[in-house]
């Protein structure tokens, strides 16, 4: 659920709160006034009953007068009264901004009922200042989390059920061979020995792929859980690395009538990585050039470091292209680019799931580019192990 931010606009009162506030104002300056005429007769009448405080406040009003006029400005009742009316000021102000921080405390645990509700689209959208503004960002921001969260709950929801409809399509099929070739078999509807090894070598067959699938899938589980395992962390030589990787291969190509090639790097570079899973990268991806660069004669294997911090890898391929259309959605779990499940190739559709697995728990990126030349799968990962938590 994606929420379009609203342009927050300046707090503003309604008539109830303006009224609200209009009343709460009176009846401080009607309390504040009733006060000051009860204080004042108090402080009257100990004046007039004691001669000595009378003399005293005569004394201090000649002393700082400077003339007539000044006599009647400077009495004590005035005094009071201009004292007692900044003090007034001061206790109405304080109470005015009191009671409009409330109202707007109100306003926000008004906004915060509506949102709880249900109404997970809406932000408080008015601005404030001070404290009551870092909350009303707190609350907003609280709330995209969560619909973050819910979202990507969803979204872990969705890919599990997806997850389980693909394995159910791609384990019926071959279960539903080897059901019916083994029922031949029960029912003993084959003519001689011959057809009863040819039908059991069927059921292998499919048994096999079935066996591929589920060895596939728990790799990719244990992938996609690898921010919760901790790994063995090798100091891995660059050079050395695809270097053995050439020769690892270098048979099963030339089956294929395809040559794997090395550009190392100029320099001698160590990485910290998990060789595991590191192999495991390189495995699925000169795999999958072997088997899908149809009419290739050769795949690179390369390495070069533009960053002092990572080291970028690239397995390319020349043979068959990868449609442009559909190059974006080759990382996906079961994706495959032949409409039709090829059993011949094996694939299983989660061979590059679970390179982007790996290279992004362990920190890096990985990309995908084809055209009529070269299909190149070009991946950076940091110098130092970094690996990501799911």
């Amino acid at each position: 659920m994606k929420v379009k931010r609203k342009r927050n606009e300046d707090f503003k009162l309604t008539n109830r709160e303006k009224n609200e506030l209009w009343f709460e104002t009176a009846m401080t300056i009607v309390l504040l006034l009733l006060a000051n005429i009860a204080i004042g007769n108090i402080l009257t009448n100990f004046i007039r009953t004691n001669q000595g405080v009378t003399d005293g406040i005569f004394i201090i009003k000649q002393s700082i007068t400077f003339g007539p006029w000044h006599q009647h400005f400077l009495s004590w009742e005035g005094l009071f009264w201009i004292l007692m009316l900044l003090f007034d000021a001061v206790v109405v102000w304080w109470r005015i901004i009191r009671v409009y921080r409330r109202i707007q405390i109100s306003r926000i645990i008004d906004e915060l009922h509506y949102i709880s509700d249900g109404h997970f689209d809406h932000r408080i959208s008015f601005r404030l200042t001070g404290d009551n503004e870092r909350v009303v960002n707190s609350v907003n921001t609280l709330v995209d989390n969560v619909i973050q969260s819910l979202d990507e709950e969803r979204r872990i929801e969705k890919s599990k059920d997806d997850l389980v409809t693909s394995v159910s399509h791609d384990l019926r099929t071959p279960l539903t061979s080897i059901i019916g070739y083994l029922g031949l078999i029960e029912d003993h509807q084959y003519q001689n020995d011959e057809e009863l090894r040819k039908y059991c070598h069927i059921a292998y067959q499919k048994s096999q792929q079935m066996k591929k699938l589920v060895d596939r899938l728990f790799e990719y589980t244990k992938a996609n859980n690898i921010g919760e395992q901790r790994l063995e962390i090798n100091q891995i030589d660059v050079n050395q690395l695809l270097t053995q990787l050439e020769t690892s291969f270098a048979l099963e190509a030339q089956k294929r009538g395809m040559e794997i090639r090395v550009r190392p790097l100029e320099t001698d570079v160590t990485m910290a990585a998990n060789a595991e899973m590191l192999g495991r990268v390189f495995n699925n991806l000169i795999m999958n050039a072997l088997k899908y660069g149809n009419d290739g004669h050769q795949i690179w294997l390369t390495a070069n470091q533009e960053d002092p911090n990572t080291v970028t890898f690239q397995v390319a391929n020349d043979g068959k292209s990868i449609p442009k259309k559909v190059i974006h959605k080759i990382f996906d779990r079961f994706y495959r680019e032949e409409l039709s499940r090829n059993v011949e190739t094996g694939g299983s559709g989660l061979g590059l799931a679970i390179v982007r697995e790996i290279i992004n728990n362990q920190g890096g990126t990985i990309q995908a580019e084809s055209n009529s030349k070269w299909t190149t799968f070009t991946f950076t990962l940091p110098l130092k192990s970094t690996p990501q938590t799911s």
